[in-house]
């Protein structure tokens, strides 16, 4: 695994997990190979859902047909979704999956520096994309979601906590 993502890693888990309590409902949203979910289980977050469109997955298929894939309305506490929104537009879908109140966590690159992320794969520092990042979005206009905090990483990354607005 190249370094920054090593780093980028362990300071997303400090960053995002430190308040969050064993109880929490989580829902990863492209949880790909699963590291997420390892590393909230050591830190006793158990009620944690990997999904994905890949097998392995604990629910497999495309966030936007989540009626289909089984999953229920406002049935989550947390919804995460790391270097996932710059691939699709999926923000009407966790709305609806999160309660009121619930919280999102994202990480995209910041748009205008993409660019640089690009270069740092070529060089194998940063993790190669696995799609193109037709969807890049500047974390101040995400829709639906009152801001809890925006954090820019790296000047390449950002950083987001964001609450559903309770009803």
């Amino acid at each position: 695994m190249p370094v920054l993502s090593q780093l980028a890693r362990r300071k997303k888990l400090d960053y995002f997990f430190a308040d969050v309590t064993p109880e929490t409902r989580i829902l990863e949203v492209g949880c790909a190979d699963r590291w997420l979910g390892r590393q909230l289980r050591t830190q006793g977050l158990l009620n944690i859902t990997g999904l994905d469109v890949m097998p392995g997955a604990d629910v497999v298929g495309d966030i936007r047909n989540w009626p289909q894939l089984g999953l229920k309305p406002e049935s989550f506490d947390l919804i995460v979704a790391f270097e996932l929104i710059e691939h699709i537009d999926c923000f009407s879908e966790v709305f609806a999956l999160l309660r009121p109140g619930g919280r999102m966590f994202l990480t995209s690159p910041v748009p205008h520096m993409d660019w640089a992320c690009k270069l740092l794969e070529r060089i194998g520092l940063n993790q190669k994309r696995t799609s193109p990042h037709s969807h890049l979005r500047d974390f101040n206009s995400i829709p639906f979601f009152e801001v809890i905090e925006i954090r820019k990483v790296g000047y390449m990354a950002q950083w987001g906590k964001f609450r559903k607005p309770a009803a």
